[in-house]
C-alpha cells in the first residue's frame, strides 16, 4: 500500500501557506522542494469551517485552496495524493502558481492508465522544476518512495 497527500514547494513558500502552524512538518525532498504531509493533526489544524472544498481531493481541508492560491504568489506549490494498494490505485495533483490554477487538476483513476505525459503527480513535479534525470520518473527523483504512507514523513522525521 502506498498513501500520500501533501503539498509540495520550495520551502519559504509550504512555510507563507501554513505559517507557524504547530502541527506543520517541513520534510525535504531532493531538488530544492519540500513536503508538507497533510496529517489528521494539520488538517484539523487549518481546516477553515464553511469554507469551500478542493473539488476532487479526498484530504484537503475545506479553505485550503484560497490557502494555496495566495501562498503560490511566492512561488508555484502543488497538492497531491495518492492511494495504491496491490499495484491498482489512484492519483490526483494540482499546481497553483502566481495566484492562479497553473495545471490541473488532474486525476488517474483505479482503472485508468497512465499518460503519455506521466502520472498526474510526476507532471505537477515537472511544473514545480523537477528534471527526472536517471530516475524512473519524478516522482522518485524527488524521492517520493522514501516512505509509504503519509503519517510516516510526519513520525520519522
Amino acid at each position: 500500500m502506498y498513501y500520500l497527500q501533501a503539498a509540495v514547494a520550495a520551502e519559504h513558500v509550504l512555510r507563507k501557506l501554513v505559517g507557524q502552524v504547530a502541527e506543520a512538518c517541513f520534510v525535504p525532498l531532493n531538488q530544492g522542494l519540500w513536503l508538507l504531509p497533510m496529517t489528521d493533526a494539520l488538517f484539523d489544524a487549518i481546516t477553515v469551517p464553511d469554507a469551500a472544498e478542493l473539488d476532487g481531493f479526498w484530504k484537503a481541508p475545506a479553505g485550503f485552496e484560497r490557502m494555496l492560491i495566495t501562498c503560490s504568489e511566492t512561488g508555484p506549490v502543488a497538492y497531491v495524493e495518492a492511494d495504491y494498494f496491490g499495484g491498482t490505485g489512484m492519483q490526483a495533483a494540482q499546481v497553483w502558481d502566481a495566484g492562479k490554477v497553473a495545471l490541473g487538476p488532474l486525476y488517474k483513476n483505479v482503472d485508468e492508465r497512465f499518460p503519455p505525459t506521466g502520472s498526474p503527480i510526476s507532471q505537477a513535479l515537472r511544473r514545480l522544476g523537477v528534471a527526472k534525470g536517471r530516475h524512473f520518473d519524478e516522482f522518485d527523483a524527488v524521492g517520493l518512495t522514501r516512505h509509504r504512507d503519509t503519517d510516516d514523513w510526519f513520525s520519522r522525521t
